[in-house]
């Protein structure tokens, strides 16, 4: 790793927060400028403005910290002590339990060299087949749609840049104005369509540019999917040689929407019939036209069907690998996209490999130089892990790298007894954030700005996160956490240089679905797009996806039969409302580093819930009021904000604050069948004053 540089070099590198991972210069002082960059042409969104304000925040995680018991708070140790201590107590708890005794949970957020490492370490060091992710929690239902219907998942299959001279864009359960609002700056030409129970900026958006604000009751809109699909087909618009050359199952699909005329659909999700024919008919006539969904349509106990409704439509409109149109899924998290690509999901191998497939643990085993039997199986997704701590049959310790599950998991409360449950908890952070604290020992790790690896944005492009600063003293790179604990394991392979495991993960990903190999350094430094697959090094990578075939085996994409299942939980006397939550322009995920920036937490300082005016006077509560909001699981509170466009069935919570204030203490851990994510879009609540 290089030294630190002269604060008046700039470096460029790339915005720590979303996936458009806009482009960046940072200097040896930490202070940030927009850089040109396709995806934000120099712009940035008030995040990225202050990101870099953290780099020397006063709260910031110098020394490890470590308790002697549960009830002692914690105090500042040594390197070696720290780590002496984690890894003697993970073989302890090993031996008397089992390899899985011992648990790792990663982040969408991390790089794909920590992505990739640390799936390695929890399988190859640890043994345990017990590791997951957030982004269970952000885009496993996208995923899972996307790889049923076209073979691979991949957030966008073509570059943001195509968007700009789209005519139609359709966003299903995407508030981009305030989620990346740059990504705007590429819909300027579009009549926009947004389908949302609030009426977001994007949706503001939308009727400014002569389109429409569709507003589902939360958990419909699947139903309003179908009914659309209904109407392309008996309005005549279906694309007949799209669908008989480049796809397959449209019998069964229509068999369903058939029985979803657009008048019925509208008795369930609210939207008018006419509205929905409206849309169709816009989204057949143009040319250049694009369906995108996001967290609303995703985060539902039937979020896989409800993208695959989506996509349904599109291919029955012929959108997916035309020029000038297409489907995708907007990803969240910074390396969203690479963060599931590489091995800490627990399915997955490097390369998007299935870890039950021989062939594949055949090939990474090679790699790593172990036996592929010595390679543990799938173990739980991320809620059902969670759930799982401190059980008789679950793990007795967690390793948490990126991740702060105490105010990003559902049911929160029923996280925090689990976390307290266990016999150790070890959290790798740069800030005290809600988990962290609770710890058992605290492992202070370097910021985006002060290490070097990869990202890989929205659109599928590996992207290089450069070194612009040092990390201060005491602190150290994730890489080096996890080759110091596999070094005190006694297990070799695990180099804390960045440049040396994306070397090893091009290898291992070779041959995969998502094919890293003929990506390197030295081309990324000199200035090549590359996005995967990129098979061989005189390869140019491929920035548009299914424009000659799908990736089935047969090359046509499948259109799959799905219908509508009510949420999980729905309104009754008791809880009378239904609970949406999301994101707000100038706070990101937890909040545990947003909330920490003055200037935007002076904008947004505490939690609030949105609420018709007339539902807020039904429950005594006016605007400004402090409310709480109670589900069947808990309670959160929150400032009363009356919004009279809001749905009267519908509340709405950001999810980016903690402890009483923290939304996730309502939500429900209800999980898709298929993607294991929960159904945080919707929950039955009741409003009471506080």
């Amino acid at each position: 790793m290089t030294l630190g540089v002269a604060p008046a070099t700039r470096v460029a590198t790339h915005c720590p927060y979303c996936a458009l991972q806009c482009g960046q210069w940072v200097d040896g002082r930490g202070d940030v400028d927009g850089r040109q960059f396709p995806t934000n042409r120099g712009g940035l969104c008030q995040k990225g403005w202050t990101s870099g304000s953290l780099l020397a925040h006063p709260e910031r995680l110098t020394t490890p910290l470590m308790r002697a018991a549960r009830s002692e708070p914690l105090q500042p140790v040594g390197w070696d002590g720290a780590l002496g201590h984690v890894a003697r107590r993970l073989r302890e708890l090993q031996a008397a339990h089992g390899p899985d005794a011992v648990a790792v949970f990663g982040a969408g957020g991390l790089t794909n060299e920590k992505a990739y490492l640390l799936g390695k370490f929890a399988r190859v060091a640890l043994g345990t087949s017990q590791i997951d992710y957030n982004g269970r929690f952000c885009m496993s239902s996208a995923a899972a749609a996307g790889n049923r219907a076209f073979g691979v998942d991949r957030g966008l299959p073509f570059p943001v840049t195509d968007l700009d001279e789209a005519e139609v864009v359709l966003l299903a359960g995407a508030n981009v104005a305030e989620t990346m609002p740059p990504l705007m700056g590429h819909l300027t030409n579009a009549r926009l369509v947004v389908v949302d129970p609030r009426r977001t900026p994007t949706a503001e958006r939308a009727l400014a540019s002569g389109g429409l604000h569709l507003q589902p009751v939360p958990g419909t809109d699947l139903v309003l999917a179908l009914a659309m699909l209904h109407a392309a087909v008996v309005d005549g618009h279906v694309d007949g040689d799209y669908l008989a050359g480049r796809t397959t199952g449209f019998d069964d699909v229509w068999r369903i929407a058939q029985q979803w005329w657009p008048e019925r659909a509208e008795r369930v999700c609210g939207v008018p019939a006419a509205d929905m024919r409206t849309v169709v008919g816009w989204l057949a006539g143009a040319s250049r036209r694009y369906v995108l969904t996001a967290r609303g349509a995703e985060q539902h106990a039937h979020g896989v069907d409800t993208v695959t409704s989506w996509i349904n439509l599109a291919l029955a409109l012929g959108l997916p690998g035309r020029p000038g149109s297409g489907f995708g899924t907007v990803t969240g998290q910074g390396n969203g996209q690479g963060g599931r690509e590489h091995g800490q999901k627990s399915d997955q191998l490097p390369g998007y490999r299935s870890i039950s497939d021989p062939a594949a643990r055949a090939h990474v085993a090679g790699v790593w130089g172990v036996d592929p039997d010595s390679l543990p199986g799938p173990g739980r997704s991320a809620t059902e892990l969670l759930a799982a701590l401190g059980r008789r049959d679950g793990p007795k310790a967690l390793l948490v790298f990126g991740s702060n599950v105490l105010v990003s998991a559902p049911h929160t409360n029923a996280v925090a007894e689990r976390l307290a449950a266990l016999d150790l908890l070890v959290v790798a952070d740069v800030l005290p954030g809600e988990t962290a604290m609770a710890a058992d020992v605290v492992l202070p790790v370097a910021q985006w700005a002060e290490e070097e690896g990869t990202m890989t944005n929205l659109e599928g492009r590996v992207l290089r996160r450069r070194r612009a600063l040092r990390p201060p003293d005491g602190v150290r790179t994730d890489l080096e956490v996890i080759a110091g604990l596999a070094d005190r394991l006694g297990v070799a392979g695990f180099p804390a240089d960045p440049r040396a495991v994306f070397d090893e993960l091009r290898a291992a990903s070779a041959g995969g679905i998502v094919d890293y190999s003929g990506i390197t350094y030295d081309r990324l430094d000199a200035g090549e797009a590359l996005h995967w697959p990129c098979p061989a090094p005189d390869h140019p990578g491929t920035p548009r996806l299914f424009t000659d075939r799908f990736a089935h085996p047969d090359g046509r994409a499948r259109m799959v039969p799905v219908d509508h299942t009510p949420s999980a939980e729905l309104p009754d006397a008791e809880h009378p409302l239904r609970a949406t939550t999301g994101r707000v322009l100038v706070h990101y995920q937890s909040g545990a580093q947003t909330r920490r920036v003055a200037e935007l937490a002076g904008i947004v300082p505490e939690a609030f819930v949105e609420v018709h005016p007339d539902t807020a006077a039904r429950a005594g509560l006016a605007d400004g009021d402090w409310a709480r909001v109670v589900s069947r699981r808990g309670t959160a509170q929150a400032r009363v904000r009356c919004v009279p466009s809001l749905r009267p069935d519908t509340v709405f919570l950001p999810f980016h604050f903690g402890a009483e204030q923290a939304a996730n203490r309502v939500t429900n851990p209800a999980l898709d069948p298929v993607s294991r994510m929960p159904e945080f879009k919707v929950c039955a609540v009741r409003l009471e004053p506080a």
